[in-house]
């Protein structure tokens, strides 16, 4: 009975060993590489699987995540022989995990080593100024390059980013006072168009300025020529009216001897006004004769009144 319990608990032992080395559980976003015999038998995705013992082996393990690899910093020579210092960082992702397996060694090993070389080459074909604007350019080539390349290794070169560009301590020294240099300028510039621009607004402003006060002196002419004109159309027009009224007074009875008397006291005041301004006066030889005065003013006004014009 010991015996053969022994050999029960043995073989379950060796069942045991077997399970563990045969079932695999592959990951999420995994790829297990299986040969048989040293052959490549197939391609594990996701999941639970049993591999025949003793025969198949899991060779190659991948992930199919997308990963990032620093590319080490390195020293390039731009286009006008000036030394820089250049880093990035470069991304991938496993698409085929038969080929990342058998297409080559060290995949990851081969793109930075081709990247760095791809680099150089690159920056080597532009000036240092250029280098900072065209950094786009720049990993777009990159990823064109190292995607070509590594197509029958079964890896997709997503993107490429630089990190850094530094140059010398002395070229940096000399771009920034360049810089300072520049931005002087523009300020100058900036200064001196403004009061280029100030000049030209306060000259347009007089312009201005005096054109509206010609106008405002050219419209308060007119008003007042206008005024004027209406003054002396309303003076005629009283006077006419007055004149009108003087003479129908004078056809109703009793007209000749209102304005005989109207006559005599002008006469009187006037004559009395001319006395108290000065101390000198000419008088004519009938200035005593007010009969004869007022007459020779009735007369006047019957030969200028239209009654009288119509009777003579």
């Amino acid at each position: 009975m010991s015996g053969g319990l022994f050999v029960v608990l043995l073989l379950a032992v060796l069942v045991l060993i077997i399970i563990a080395k045969t079932a695999v559980v592959v990951p999420q976003q995994s790829a297990y590489v299986v040969e048989r015999l040293g052959k490549y038998a197939a391609t594990l995705d996701a999941g639970f699987h049993i591999l025949v013992p003793f025969i198949d082996r899991i060779r190659y393990k991948h992930s199919l995540k997308e990963t990032a690899i620093d590319i080490p910093e390195q020293v390039c020579i731009t286009r006008d022989n000036v030394q820089v210092s250049v880093d990035g960082i470069l991304y991938l992702k496993v698409l085929n995990p038969q080929r990342a397996s058998y297409g080559i060694s060290d995949y990851n090993f081969a793109l930075i080593q081709l990247g760095q070389t791809t680099l150089r080459s690159e920056i080597g074909k532009i000036e240092l100024d250029r280098t900072f604007e065209e950094r786009t350019n720049i990993n777009i080539q990159v990823v064109n390059e190292l995607d070509k390349a590594s197509d029958p290794w079964g890896v997709k070169v997503l993107r490429y980013e630089i990190k850094n560009i530094t140059p010398p301590k002395g070229v940096l020294d000399a771009m920034e006072k360049q810089m300072r240099a520049e931005r002087e300028k523009r300020a100058v510039i900036l200064t001196s168009e403004g009061e280029r621009d100030a000049a030209i607004n306060q000259a347009e402003g007089e312009k201005q300025q005096v054109i509206k006060a010609s106008e405002a002196k050219k419209q308060q002419q007119i008003n007042e020529a206008e005024g004027a004109a209406s003054a002396i159309l309303a003076i005629a027009q009283a006077t006419a009216e007055g004149l009108r009224k003087v003479a129908e007074t004078i056809q109703v009875p009793g007209g000749q001897e209102a304005v005989q008397l109207r006559v005599a006291e002008q006469y009187i005041t006037k004559f009395g006004e001319l006395a108290k301004t000065t101390n000198t006066l000419i008088l004519p030889a009938s200035v005593s004769d007010v009969g004869s005065m007022i007459a020779l003013a009735m007369s006047a006004i019957r030969q200028t009144s239209p009654v009288a014009t119509i009777k003579s």
